[in-house]
């Protein structure tokens, strides 16, 4: 067993569940990353894989047909996943989001119409709040949805709609005219159903190919563009209009915890690969793992790693307690995103010429390394969040 990124306290269930991915992730994922990544090919096979693990299910209660897992669990099964190729990971992540927003905001119609049919990954959850001149600004979002009778017209374009093209439900954050005075009151979640594929999928629904991408391939990333699509007042999320910020801000924090998970789960696999390497090969008649200027990184790197983990740990298990995470979950990935880049340009350098070879895999992590820095959330983004909560408790009492 490594000895990195080891966490203490798990159920005999935790660990069976775990040593179950592992063994996936090492037989299944790892000898095919490659040739999918390169070939920039949807994981088919994997994904049918997970669907038979249950995978699809792991958060979803019980009496709607899943596991009934903990946030922690499913931050650890992504870092597993995430280690042997992140856009596996990236495949269930959108769907896990969109299932906690489900079960905890949802109507009971809602959850007994989806939940069930999500656990066995027949139906397959995206997000979508991101727009083209949007940013990190969500409160400034266009797309826009009118009442029209007893449903609704969306009009309006979305961006970075991760498995926008095999998904076949999107949860999106569209404006409704509320007349609050603070924008993010005026936002409102909409659960809309979609075939899966490309092009105009329904009247008014149309999803462009997938968007080219420096890494992170394999998984499809796509536009989302609405015009005069309609749907039911019975799609809004939990039946309220005005509460689609809050609904997804608690998925982002789950978003965040993953985040941060598959950070960690790359600069594991980064450190693997950089230790075994550094142990083969020999310069100046011993192997370059003996030369001071090598162990030092491997020391520097290894505990990296293990920070990251300790603070992904942590914030997956202050979500499960009920409590609230955002800082922390926003400690969790700032530090796991920015470490990960770290890890794996040093395991980049211990390659040495080789690392720079399409024929050895930390070439392809140090393309992926960098989307983690941006997803959920850039690096300042996170440090906003952070800052806030921190003056929110350290007030001033002067």
């Amino acid at each position: 067993m490594a000895r990195l990124a080891q966490t203490a306290g798990l159920t005999d269930v935790q660990q069976e569940i775990l040593a179950t991915v592992r063994s996936f992730v090492d037989k299944e994922i790892i000898p095919h990353a490659q040739a999918l990544e390169h070939g920039d090919t949807y994981p088919s096979d994997i994904v049918e894989g997970m669907k038979e693990m249950g995978l699809f299910g792991l958060t979803i209660p019980e009496e709607h047909g899943g596991l009934g897992e903990s946030l922690l669990t499913y931050a650890l099964v992504v870092e597993e996943i995430a280690r042997g190729w992140m856009s596996v990971s990236g495949v269930i992540n959108t769907h896990f989001i969109v299932a906690h927003m489900i079960k905890q905001h949802a109507t009971d119609a809602q959850k007994q119409h989806f939940l069930p049919r999500m656990a066995t990954g027949e139906v397959r959850g995206a997000f979508s709040m991101s727009e083209p001149e949007l940013g990190s600004d969500v409160a400034a979002i266009r797309t826009k949805a009118r009442q029209d009778g007893d449903g609704y017209v969306i009009d309006g374009q979305k961006m970075w709609l991760t498995n926008g093209g095999s998904s076949t439900l999107v949860a999106t954050l569209v404006r409704t005219d509320e007349g609050a005075e603070k924008p993010h009151q005026n936002l409102t979640t909409f659960l809309v159903e979609k075939p899966t594929g490309f092009g105009e999928v329904l009247p008014g629904l149309t999803i462009p190919g997938k968007i080219e991408k420096m890494g992170y391939k394999g998984v499809d990333t796509t536009e989302m563009v609405f015009d005069g699509f309609r749907v039911g007042a019975e799609a809004i999320l939990g039946g309220e209009r005005g509460k689609g910020f809050a609904h997804m801000m608690d998925g982002v924090e789950v978003g965040r915890v993953n985040v941060a998970a598959r950070a960690c789960g790359i600069a594991i696999r980064a450190f693997e690969l950089a230790v075994e390497y550094a142990q083969q090969r020999t310069t100046f008649g011993k192997p370059i793992a003996q030369h001071q200027a090598i162990a030092f990184k491997l020391a520097e790197m290894a505990t990296k790693v293990e920070a990251a983990h300790l603070m992904m740990v942590n914030a997956a298990r202050l979500k499960d307690s009920g409590q609230r995470n955002d800082v922390e979950a926003g400690m969790a990935k700032l530090i796991a995103s920015e470490y990960c880049a770290e890890v794996t340009q040093e395991a980049f350098r211990i390659h040495g010429g080789y690392g720079y070879s399409k024929e050895y895999e930390i070439e392809r992590l140090m393309r992926e390394a960098p989307f983690l820095l941006i997803g959920e959330g850039t690096s300042e983004i996170q440090k906003t969040i952070i800052s806030r909560g921190l003056l929110r408790e350290y007030r001033s009492r002067g």
